[in-house]
């Protein structure tokens, strides 16, 4: 929010229409329930296409790993550990601009221009990956992904939170981080049809046709957000889609859901709210423990190929272990927003991730192992519950939340660039300490979510001391 704003009702302007009274309309039940739903299923269209983006964002980012599978070491000559260099130097890039993204996203409003163009920026980026001619080719334009990636993830997290109510947040981040999930299963089945059909063309190899073709589709899809992403709901553009009404409504519920009002609020403010918090920091280390224990998805396609089928059948049945994932995400999501439980879900799904690591380290056998990665999958639902966690438990005021969401992503983002090395060919084929590190990553990502939970539990019991004594009215609780 720009810093000369002024509260968010009173900037509705024309809200006050000759068709509405728009403040009876907020205090009549019936009405006010009308229209939220109203607001809710618009609002859900568009936020739909934040997952196609994600599912872009992401097959971009990792087709490198596809390519490695048809010819991209050789082609460049990597030697050593140059490949696990390219792979994250892209995040070397997330550092850099994360929390000035989300800072400039807050101060703007207008997610519809500011992430579309960024998706822009990366499609080209991408295609131009596929003209690369040698290691450090490939490195400057993985830092360059990096840079205008940077501002997609932690934006959407911000664009939902300004939207959506806690008890919804769950669900809709589910959406949006499915993405990933999808992104892992259509990425291979794109994959695998352009690999097959391209390979040669024009002379150009396969796996340089993967960046071009992937990277064009980005910039195709870009144009088309342009329209469809909806910007905060104080903007003017909000006006294009809603009634005066709904937009008072979409207002009113954040607030109440809130209890804040953020008149006055100050962008700088914000931010060092954020990074004074005990709890931003925390929600920071965690996240990046986390990032070790889901590593394996870096080298997916490399763990399948040990199974002992060729590119195109290892791409094919990397499908149904990531589509098993977002179903599971989707349910898991649903049931976490409705039971207001976020630490056991996330306890659960990362138990059956470790079951997973540990039938994989075990045997060599090929049905185990393929049983074992649709297991170890599951560990992404525990970080859609997370996410949304993390953004209700810093949620205002609304800049000290960009800030946080920024910051605590930043903390995943740096561990991502050391995590690959975690995974070197010389481990293979089973990857026992590779994997022994996902666990190790695992109990303690859940031990961290546990000693986070009980914090916040003191914080509420503190709440509900205060308010016995002063005989206040209940104020916010934070989710466990």
């Amino acid at each position: 929010m720009a810093q000369h704003e002024t509260s968010p009702l009173l900037a509705l302007g024309s809200v006050n229409s000759p068709d509405y009274d728009i403040e009876n309309v907020l205090e009549n039940a019936e009405e006010y329930g009308r229209l939220e739903k109203s607001l809710k299923r618009k609002l859900d269209w568009r936020m739909g296409i934040l997952g196609l983006i994600y599912i872009l964002n992401y097959i971009d980012r990792q087709n490198i790993a596809v390519a490695r599978l048809r010819g991209f070491e050789e082609d460049l000559r990597l030697e050593g550990s140059q490949y696990a260099t390219c792979l994250g130097v892209v995040y070397v890039g997330y550092l850099f601009m994360q929390i000035p993204s989300n800072l400039f996203l807050e101060y703007i409003g207008k997610p519809s221009i500011y992430l579309s163009s960024c998706m822009i920026l990366w499609g080209f980026v991408s295609v131009l990956t596929g003209a690369a001619r040698g290691f450090h080719d490939v490195l400057a334009a993985r830092f360059c992904l990096g840079l205008v990636e940077a501002g997609f993830f932690a934006g959407a997290l911000l664009l939902i939170s300004k939207w959506y109510k806690r008890d919804e947040l769950g669900e809709r981040t589910a959406y949006l981080a499915c993405g990933l999930l999808v992104a892992n299963a259509t990425g291979s089945l794109i994959a695998s049809g352009i690999l097959k059909a391209m390979d040669n063309i024009s002379g150009i190899s396969a796996w340089r046709w993967l960046f071009v073709v992937e990277g064009t589709l980005t910039v195709l899809v870009a144009f088309c957000a342009l329209f469809i992403l909806p910007d905060f709901p104080t903007s003017e553009s909000s006006c294009k889609w809603l009634s005066h009404a709904e937009r008072a409504v979409a207002i009113r519920r954040i607030q109440a859901d809130s209890k804040s009002n953020e008149s006055g609020e100050r962008l700088m403010d914000g931010f060092w709210l954020a990074v004074t918090d005990w709890k931003v920091w925390w929600l920071t280390a965690t996240l990046g423990v986390y990032a070790f224990a889901s590593s394996f998805h870096f080298y997916f396609p490399t763990l399948v190929q040990t199974l002992g089928y060729g590119p195109i059948v290892t791409l094919l049945i990397c499908v149904p272990p990531w589509l098993t994932a977002t179903g599971v995400v989707i349910l898991g999501s649903r049931h976490s927003d409705k039971s207001s439980d976020r630490f056991w879900h996330i306890t659960f799904s990362v138990g059956v991730a470790i079951i997973g690591y540990i039938m994989s380290v075990s045997t060599m056998n090929t049905a185990v192992r393929y049983i074992s990665f649709f297991l170890m999958t599951q560990v992404h639902s525990s970080y859609v519950c997370f996410m949304a966690w993390a953004s209700i438990s810093v949620s205002t005021p609304s800049s000290k939340r960009a800030t946080a969401l920024a910051l605590i992503n930043t903390g995943g983002v740096f561990a991502n660039i050391i995590v690959p090395y975690a995974w070197p060919s010389s481990w293979g084929s089973d990857y026992s300490r590779s994997f022994g590190i996902c666990i190790f990553a695992s109990v303690l990502y859940v031990l961290m979510c546990w000693i986070f939970r009980r914090h916040l539990e003191g914080l509420n019991e503190a709440a509900k001391r205060k308010e016995a004594v002063g005989s206040q009215r209940q104020g916010y609780r934070y989710q466990l």
